[in-house]
């Protein structure tokens, strides 16, 4: 994760101020958030910002403890806790917790023998108990209750990360709701309870399972090996082991959350619509009362030996190969950390870095990229390379290492310096519009040490930095002859150990039980927020410019910064040669300028441009500096009517593309997009928008390049959002923007989605512990808004968040899946028919148990009135304090206009629901979903699934790769 970095020029710590309340703050002068940063008497830190768009609030709760402090014995414990940390407390996810207790501390007490007993035999009859005692405490624990507790507060983004130095728990909550987030939050954080512990260990374990075909997961993991062998970072990873995670101890978790999960070890981190002074004294109301941990163990570590030697690793696995070069540095806290910043990008940027103008731009790799990780306690500089057709990873590598050694040298412009501090503002002002970086800065400072005041001096320091600073600075850290390389080559990973599923008896779901706690959330009174919704009339204008081209404008009030489209209304479903023409466009420079120069302008000038090739759209997109609009636009006018063509470079590009196109094969994620596209629209669409290899070769320059050029001549229409007035902004575009006398209309292309009427299976092959499921259903029914209610109600109770009834019996009851999901949805125009779809990765031999378990909740959905009443409560919540900010205004009403709508949908679906019973999502079930037939697809391993089972669901189609990808 990299830190959001705070634009200022420069700034000095204030000191200590007193509010009109008790609370004492700190704050930096010229800080752009104007940040207040709060020490209860516990220690607890309160870091905080306003930002009045919208009544919403960023939360973040960070706790500085992560992999690094897992005990060696049970590795992966941090992440595993942040997993246990949404199953309750002894006031809420329990009926009676005092009767509850006893089989806990029994399930406590049987997996502390179960870790270290080594017969297999007595290893199965110690979980058989295990799941014997598990399955009598779930009658009664309440499975989810925290996330109905979020749902009754109209709560968003429920979820939580642990990486090496910290755990974090994320929420965005209405600005209403601030006292019932801060009772459930501290009484969560004081009294949590170990409960659902064994379901939830094979969640994590299918998480992990997904872990093991990443294979660039696998090299992040080798290089922290490489670099940091004797610490944390380096000698276990943050999901941990496999076999302990097959060996856990929840006695081990308690005393890890027992001495971590303290008021001073902890933030919380807030940005959005909220009084300061009120926000604190409640956060003190609720948690001043936690109890702080006066022996809190001080981290430290051991230094690691300076490196002599190169040190090589090598990582197996399916996907194409790789390389990856890292240099150790500093951590956060230290001088390194600017450098880090200021040479990643010296050396790629996208547009101007040494590995983009010597590698990238004239294709001497597939790929080539270079980024700092910055930790805690280390950092480390990295440069990846994707060798080209013919090239060894060993040629890669040298060819990386000679471009850190130009950066050693000097050899590089000085003024590209200034112009990447340019950069950074720009990405800055960007950044800080949202409240989630906003708060996120506040995360990195306190897990990292790092004073608030040194993170908002940050560009000013940088842009100090002169080149002999750098270069002294990467002869120093940046040693030709001392780093870690990991090579990613394909073959088969020997560690990768299948286990076979345990016997898991599901547990009771309990949806119509619910705590006191709980309900005492649902009767709080809260002052309401009225709903505000998009009114496409007058917050945004709809106007003209030369030859009749409609202007979409919304005007930024927030910042310096644009945002400009040309958006034309057909894609690669249409021409599927217009992305390689966007690819080899971008390798080219004019009659006049190099590449390279014309890249270095837009650079210089803090703006960016491309053309994008979507499947249904093609936008030409300028955005950066408003100030440079002007120049930014005539620059990228230019460079699409002169661009020159490079049969060499082309060349090239077709060689390139072809490995793309085998490497994609290789890649999980990427077959199963494809067994996606041809689920949803068949063989023939995807012959028809994908060119073959023969034809992609046969493609010459002229083809390519009259592609670019003939945008001028056809009908599109221009989006834009920035400070400009609209007269001015028609004005300039009228001046600049290259158009023919009479543009030709598009001709645009769309495949129909596949109708199902009768069950039928595809089976795609990929080697992998890990299945990916797709079930899918078209019946033909066709779109209309009157529909928007029941649909979001149904979505929200059936098939949504943690809450909805998918999550609950395919992931907490059954735990067959760290992922699960169900939805029934309209497509992205009027004409398309309503589908729905499911989905699930799980481990192979839980297939059966899978589709089954869908069947049984699709044709028989269980039905929950208290459920019922919070996904409701939620849908309102959230309708009411969200708002459509910014361009979204734009992207909104493109949307509705797409669907046939001239309003917002959502006000609609916000009066309708108010009167909605749980009648009404049982009788949407029984009309839209009920019944279905569907097309089964399965991405896994055919030699590890039960293809027998299979077979009773429909007759089976072994799909073949080119009938995936259509080459």
């Amino acid at each position: 994760m990299k830190r959001v970095f705070l634009l200022v020029a420069a700034a000095v710590l204030s000191l200590v101020v007193t509010s009109c309340s008790k609370y004492r703050y700190e704050e930096v002068a010229d800080d752009p958030l104007h940040s207040r940063i709060y020490t209860l008497d516990n220690g607890l830190k309160v870091y905080m910002t306003v930002n009045g768009e919208a009544p919403r609030i960023q939360t973040y709760i960070a706790v500085r403890v992560g992999s690094k402090n897992d005990p060696l014995e049970t590795t992966g414990l941090a992440h595993y806790f942040e997993h246990l940390m949404f199953k309750g407390t002894k006031s809420f996810g329990t009926q009676d917790y005092e009767a509850e207790r006893p089989m806990l501390d029994e399930i406590e007490r049987l997996f502390e023998v179960y870790r270290t007993t080594t017969d297999a035999d007595e290893r199965r009859a110690i979980y058989a108990r295990i799941d014997s005692v598990s399955q009598e405490a779930s009658k009664l624990a309440i499975p989810n209750e925290y996330d109905k507790l979020m749902s009754a507060i109209g709560a968003a983004g429920t979820n939580a990360f642990t990486s090496y130095d910290m755990t974090v728990y994320t929420e965005e909550i209405p600005s209403n709701q601030i006292d019932n987030w801060a009772k459930i939050q501290s009484d969560r954080f004081a009294n949590a309870v170990i409960r659902g512990f064994h379901t939830e260990l094979e969640t994590v374990y299918e998480e992990y399972n997904m872990s093991l075909t990443s294979d660039s997961r696998k090299m992040l993991d080798s290089l922290m090996v490489a670099l940091y062998p004797h610490h944390p970072y380096g000698m276990h990873t943050v999901l941990g082991t496999q076999e302990d995670l097959k060996n856990p101890s929840i006695t081990n978790i308690k005393n890890y959350y027992k001495t971590y999960y303290v008021p001073n070890n902890m933030a919380i981190c807030l940005s959005g619509d909220f009084d300061p002074d009120r926000m604190i004294a409640t956060i003190d109301k609720y948690f001043g009362g936690l109890k702080p941990n006066p022996e809190l163990p001080e981290w430290s570590f051991t230094p690691e030996p300076a490196m002599t030697a190169p040190v090589e690793k090598t990582v197996l696995g399916q996907e194409a190969e790789m390389i990856y070069l890292g240099w150790r540095t500093g951590g956060v806290s230290s001088e390194d950390a600017d450098m880090i910043q200021l040479v990643s990008s010296l050396l790629s940027n996208g547009k101007c870095g040494l590995l983009d103008v010597d590698i990238q731009q004239q294709q001497k790799m597939l790929g080539v990229g270079a980024e700092g990780l910055q930790l805690a306690d280390y950092g480390m500089m990295v440069a990846i390379g994707y060798p080209k057709p013919g090239q060894t990873l060993e040629e890669a590598r040298d060819m990386l290492l000679d471009e850190i050694g130009k950066l050693r040298a000097g050899d590089f412009d000085e003024e590209l310096l200034a112009s990447t501090i340019a950069n950074y503002k720009r990405g800055e002002m960007q950044a800080l519009e949202e409240n989630g970086n906003r708060a996120m800065a506040y995360v990195d400072a306190f897990i990292n040490g790092v004073d608030w005041k040194r993170s908002v001096e940050e560009l000013d320091r940088l842009s100090k930095v002169t080149k002999a600073d750098v270069v002294a600075w990467a002869n120093e850290k940046l040693d030709p002859e001392v780093y870690a390389a990991v090579y990613k080559r394909q073959g088969v990973d020997p560690n990768i150990h299948k286990i076979d599923k345990p016997q898991i008896t599901p547990i009771a779901t309990n949806r119509d039980k619910s705590s006191e706690f709980l309900a005492a959330i649902q009767a709080a009174e809260v002052e309401a927020v009225q709903p505000v919704f998009v009114d496409y009339a007058s917050d945004l204008s709809v106007g003209k410019m030369k030859q009749d081209i409609e202007v979409l404008y919304k005007q930024n009030t927030t910042n310096g910064l644009f945002s400009l489209y040309y958006v034309y209304d057909f894609g690669t479903t249409t021409d599927p040669a217009f992305g390689i023409a966007s690819d080899y466009f971008d390798l080219l420079g004019t009659d006049t300028q190099s590449l390279q120069e014309i890249q270095r302008e837009f650079y210089d000038l803090a703006c960016s441009f491309g053309i994008h090739a979507g499947g249904e759209r093609i936008y030409v997109t300028i955005s950066g500096l408003a100030e440079n609009m002007d120049k930014a636009v005539k620059l990228a006018e230019e460079y699409m009517q002169n661009v020159e063509g490079d049969d060499a470079v082309l060349a090239q590009l077709k060689a390139n593309a072809m490995k793309a196109r085998n490497d994609a094969k290789l890649n999980q994620n990427a077959n199963f997009r494809a067994l996606q596209q041809y689920t949803f629209y068949g063989p023939e669409a995807i012959r028809a928008r994908t060119l073959t290899d023969e034809q992609l070769m046969a493609l010459t320059s002229d083809e390519l390049l009259a592609r670019i050029r003939s945008l001028s001549d056809y009908e599109h229409y221009v989006m834009y959002y920035g400070p400009e007035t609209e007269a001015k902004l028609i004005a300039a575009l009228d001046a600049i923007h290259r158009t023919s006398q009479e543009l030709k209309p598009v001709r645009k292309v769309r495949f129909p989605l596949l109708t199902v009427d009768k069950s039928e299976v595809n089976v795609a092959q990929y080697d992998a512990k890990q299945i990916y499921y797709l079930q899918y259903s078209n019946r033909g029914e066709k779109f209309s808004t009157d529909n928007d209610p029941g649909e979001t109600l149904f979505n929200s109770y059936f098939g949504g968040g943690m809450n909805a009834v998918v999550f609950q019996e395919m992931r907490e009851a059954r735990s067959l899946a760290y992922t699960a999901f169900a939805t029934f949805t309209e497509m992205r125009d009027k004409d398309d028919p309503y589908i729905f779809y499911a989905f699930i990765a799980t481990q192979n031999d839980k297939l059966r148990q899978a589709v089954e378990a869908f069947d049984e909740i699709i044709e028989n959905m269980p039905e929950s009135e208290k459920a019922f009443e919070l996904a409701k409560q939620g849908i309102l919540a959230n309708l009411s304090t969200q708002r459509t900010v910014r361009d979204n205004v734009l992207w909104s009403f493109v949307s509705a206009r797409e669907m046939g709508v001239g309003v917002d949908r959502n006000k609609a679906v916000y009066d309708a629901v108010q009167g909605m019973t749980l009648a009404d999502v049982k009788a949407f079930h029984d009309k839209w979903v009920k019944g279905r037939k569907y097309t089964y697809s399965i991405l896994g391993d055919r030699n590890d699934i039960d293809m027998d089972y299979l077979r009773t669901l429909g007759p089976v189609h072994e799909v073949s790769q080119r009938e995936l990808f259509g080459y």
